[in-house]
């Protein structure tokens, strides 16, 4: 087993990780910036060392620093949350060349997953259902372009191969647009991710946005802990997740369970992983893979009850998969709602100090979240505070456990995105479950 580990992160996730390292008996390491020193899992780890003033990018996102710390204080693994450096094949391949363990998978197996073409590819390979496109590269021939569009049929997008979090895509409805429309996304992409290049899919009017998490050790052995309905989305965010995603075709279902497995195999993957799909008429169509633990992870774990981030840490230490596919039985359903210091009305950030907080209590829920009376949101970084996770028996039990627990946190001093949830947890169409992924921009706009 790993004998020291640096948490290369901060907030709720750097808490997160250094609670499962506790309860293996793992030393930690937390790196922090100038802004962060009153952070809470601070006071809890072994060490502490500060990589550079309040900026993420002088400070979270400076690999030499944080190499350079774990140097210094003698850790032996690297494990980088979400976020910040979580899916940069640079740093996973300077954490192993400097002689520490990257917790996560491969250099090369992050920039194939990162490059949505090269992505695609492989889950062809593997037999994973894709969206219908342009099978690599839109090509920069204009009458190969329209030929390729026409036979997938409008509308159309076009995507940033290196692109991500909604940046990077453009919508085709016409095709008189979509040469104009290759040229914009080609220009967005060459200056926002460093890679010009871009690939075509059909356009899904109405579908949901459904992921499945797998474990893989890269010795041969991979599972997967079911699947979530993250279609509750602002902005290509997530505001709530639940596990299991409901009102899909079990046939379906099971079909694109195993094509993942066998797709961690066939790439050598190792880790913590999450293949996401849009679902749209029982069928599945791959989007992008994220290589590192999801934000919505305890949604899985409570109707699982595995453990994902130390299964991690173990894998990374170069033991086999602790567990096998039939050892994993699902139970009840689980909500995540994301807790956020934002304006719930024109979602502008909120940062400040919290003059009390009150975290929700009682059977079936859980918080995680580095708030506590006193402490002080900076402005600097994303404005995820919490999250509030609920199971029960049936989807109801937790939806109704969700309202409780909503009602029982208290967040005084800033502003949270509380008001809205509470909303969404009443709101009829979520109740009934199975939205898609404009339901909640359209609820917002008619607001």
């Amino acid at each position: 087993m790993l004998e020291k580990v640096l948490i290369a992160n901060r907030g709720e996730i750097a808490l997160r990780i250094m609670r499962a390292c506790k309860e293996m008996g793992i030393k930690t390491v937390a790196v922090y910036s100038s802004a962060d020193r009153d952070l809470m899992h601070l006071s809890l780890a072994d060490e502490t060392v500060c990589i550079g003033p309040a900026p993420g990018a002088q400070s979270y996102l400076q690999i030499p620093a944080i190499i350079a710390a774990a140097e210094v204080t003698g850790a032996n693994a690297i494990h980088p949350g979400y976020g910040f450096l979580a899916e940069n094949p640079d740093f996973a391949e300077q954490v192993e060349n400097s002689g520490f363990t990257f917790i996560g998978p491969k250099a090369d197996v992050i920039r194939m997953m990162g490059d949505k073409v090269a992505a695609k590819d492989a889950m062809k390979k593997a037999g994973v259902p894709v969206v219908p496109g342009s099978d690599g590269p839109l090509p920069e021939d204009e009458e190969e372009a329209l030929r390729i569009a026409r036979e997938v049929g409008y509308p159309v997008i076009i995507k940033a191969a290196g692109g991500g979090g909604g940046r990077g895509m453009r919508v085709v409805h016409h095709e008189d647009d979509l040469l104009r429309a290759a040229v914009h996304t080609r220009n967005e992409a060459a200056a926002a991710f460093g890679n010009p290049v871009v690939y075509l899919e059909k356009f899904l009017g109405n579908p949901r946005h459904v992921e499945i998490q797998v474990m893989a050790d890269g010795q041969g052995n991979a599972v997967h802990f079911g699947d979530r309905d993250c279609s509750l989305q602002r902005r290509h965010q997530k505001v709530i997740e639940e596990a299991p995603a409901p009102f899909i075709d079990e046939a379906a279902r099971q079909k694109v369970f195993e094509r993942c497995v066998q797709a961690c195999i066939d790439i050598g993957y190792r880790g913590a992983g999450t293949f996401e799909f849009l679902y749209e008429d029982g069928r599945f169509y791959f989007i992008e893979m994220n290589t590192r633990i999801q934000v919505e992870h305890p949604v899985t774990e409570m109707i699982t009850g595995f453990d994902l981030v130390k299964e991690m840490i173990s894998i990374a230490a170069g033991n086999p998969l602790s567990i096998k596919q039939k050892d994993i039985h699902f139970r009840g359903h689980a909500f995540e709602c994301r807790i956020n210091a934002e304006d719930p009305d024109n979602f502008m950030p909120s940062p400040g100090l919290v003059k009390h907080y009150h975290a929700p209590g009682g059977n079936g829920v859980r918080m995680d979240s580095h708030l506590y009376s006193g402490y002080s949101v900076p402005p600097h970084y994303d404005s995820l505070i919490g999250k509030i996770i609920t199971w029960g028996e049936t989807r109801d039990e937790a939806m109704g456990r969700m309202r409780n627990a909503l009602d029982e946190i208290i967040i005084d001093g800033i502003k949270t995105n509380v008001p809205l949830h509470i909303d969404l947890m009443n709101d009829k169409g979520f109740k009934h479950g199975g939205v898609n992924i404009h339901y909640l921009e359209n609820k917002l706009n008619r607001k």
